[in-house]
Parts: structure tokens; C-alpha cells; sequence
């Protein structure tokens, strides 16, 4: 039986996954338009990844973790905007 700690263990580690899956959007964009390029998806999962990785720094209760994900998802929607 999974720990509450070992659950949040496992958010953490989606949340990293799906914020580090952007890159390889983005990378198979640029291939395929032969130029360097950020498609939408690109924000989306960067706001995917960014909400589960504040609600895990929310629950660790790391203050520096917190404020780089809030800040960072602002960001993220302004640039979705």
C-alpha cells in the first residue's frame, strides 16, 4: 500500500515529467519546420506541469519552490494569452 508521501512522491514526478515533455514538443516542432519555433502545446504543458509541481511544492511547503512555480506560471499564461 502506497504511503500519503509516497503519493505525493509520484504527483511530483508527473508534474517534472509532464514540465520536461515540453521540450521534446518543441524540439519535433522546430525539426519538422526546419527553424526554432514554440507551438502551443509548448504552454500547455508547461501550465500542466507547473500547477502540479506548485501543488506539490504547496504540500512540501517550500517557500522557494512555491514562488518559482507561481511566478513561472504566470508567465506561462501570459504567453498562452
Amino acid at each position: 500500500m502506497l504511503s500519503v508521501g509516497n503519493i505525493w512522491l509520484i504527483v511530483g514526478f508527473i508534474g517534472q515529467g509532464l514540465f520536461a515533455s515540453r521540450f521534446w514538443f518543441q524540439w519535433i516542432a522546430s525539426e519538422r519546420q526546419k527553424k526554432s519555433i514554440i507551438p502551443v502545446v509548448f504552454w500547455y504543458l508547461s501550465i500542466a506541469g507547473g500547477l502540479i509541481l506548485l501543488t506539490y511544492a504547496i504540500y512540501r511547503q517550500d517557500p522557494v519552490f512555491i514562488v518559482g512555480q507561481s511566478t513561472g506560471l504566470l508567465i506561462y499564461s501570459r504567453n498562452l494569452y
